[in-house]
């Protein structure tokens, strides 16, 4: 696969400095049961990196030493983690709001049945990717009878009170099937509203507008497309300044799978870690890694965060972070 990493170190990207941090953006592994084109940690069923109940405990002390608001998991599909519940129901008893980034299709698998119910009774948020409301555009992202699996999956949560009650929210993401930025996020947010409800009687709360990064597998694309260089372009021609006041970069921190720390989760698969105090800097190229057990009593506000040219996803037109858009 080509990298387009080396491409990124260098840049022009303006510096930034960190606020207070409230949210803990942890991957449990890239073992998942898809393999989607856009996915930019090259999940899939192969792959075997997991944390494990020790790195799953140093997550839950921090979040007791930083008084951490939310607990955003990822993956792959993070569910997949054998120690996925146990975190889930910690966290819970803790005070955190706890986000899964679920692909839908695992709450349909063997051995995930009652997973639904599950997230429903520790009222997790639940942020569903569904790249589309049509079921041709889906399947090409994800792979065959995906859209039909991710219906029957929302189905299954607006049964059990997502999406029509206030501690149940259901968020749907979706990412461009292509190299162009997503169209404003309150439109098609009443598209996928209007279509799901006529067409499946299906609701939610709100859609994600998530822009694709020019790294891992869709980086790899571009490049072998020869059209990289015309993505950037297209990132750089839209960078809204305004959006640098909330890129999600300010609030969070990102962990991997081994504990190692980031200030952002491209930032993760881009092997950038995130840049202590003592040795300041933008670029980290071959610094050292920071490990979560380094920073359970360490302040981070106004501390420089690493930045690369993929940072113009985030700040272009409305940008773009895990939250959705940003104006």
């Amino acid at each position: 696969m080509l990298d387009t990493r080396p491409l990124l170190l260098d840049t022009d990207f303006p510096a930034l400095k960190r606020g207070t941090l409230d949210t803990l953006q942890v991957n449990l592994g890239y073992l998942c049961n898809l393999s989607c084109t856009h996915c930019h940690v090259n999940a899939g069923p192969r792959r075997t990196e997991l944390m494990d109940r020790e790195g799953i405990d140093t997550v839950l002390a921090f979040i007791e030493q930083h008084k951490i608001h939310t607990l955003d998991l990822t993956g792959g599909a993070p569910e997949m983690n054998p120690h996925f519940r146990y975190l889930v129901e910690e966290a819970r008893q803790r005070g955190c709001t706890v986000i899964d980034r679920c692909n839908l299709t695992i709450l349909q698998e063997p051995g995930y049945e009652d997973l639904a119910e599950f997230l429903a009774e520790h009222q997790v948020v639940v942020s569903a990717s569904l790249p589309c409301y049509t079921e041709q555009n889906v399947n090409e992202q994800r792979g065959k009878g995906v859209f039909q699996d991710s219906i029957d999956a929302l189905k299954k949560l607006n049964a059990l009170g997502y999406g029509t009650q206030a501690n149940l929210p259901l968020c749907l993401v979706y990412n461009p099937n292509g190299s162009f930025l997503p169209p404003p996020q309150d439109a098609l947010q009443a598209d996928y509203q209007r279509s799901l409800k006529d067409q499946h009687d299906i609701v939610f709360n709100q859609l994600l507008t998530i822009t694709n990064m020019p790294i891992s597998r869709f980086g790899s694309m571009l490049l072998s497309k020869g059209t990289y260089d015309e993505y950037m372009k297209l990132l750089k021609d839209n960078y809204a300044p305004d959006n640098l006041a909330t890129v999600m970069c300010r609030n969070l921190i990102s962990v991997d799978w081994q504990g190692y720390v980031y200030d952002c989760d491209f930032n993760q698969m881009l092997d950038m870690p995130l840049m202590p105090a003592s040795e300041p800097g933008l670029v980290a190229s071959d610094k050292a890694k920071v490990h979560l057990t380094e920073l359970l009593g360490k302040n981070f506000s106004g501390e420089s965060i690493v930045v690369g040219e993929h940072c113009y996803g985030c700040t272009a037109g409305q940008g773009s972070s895990c939250s959705g858009a940003l104006n």
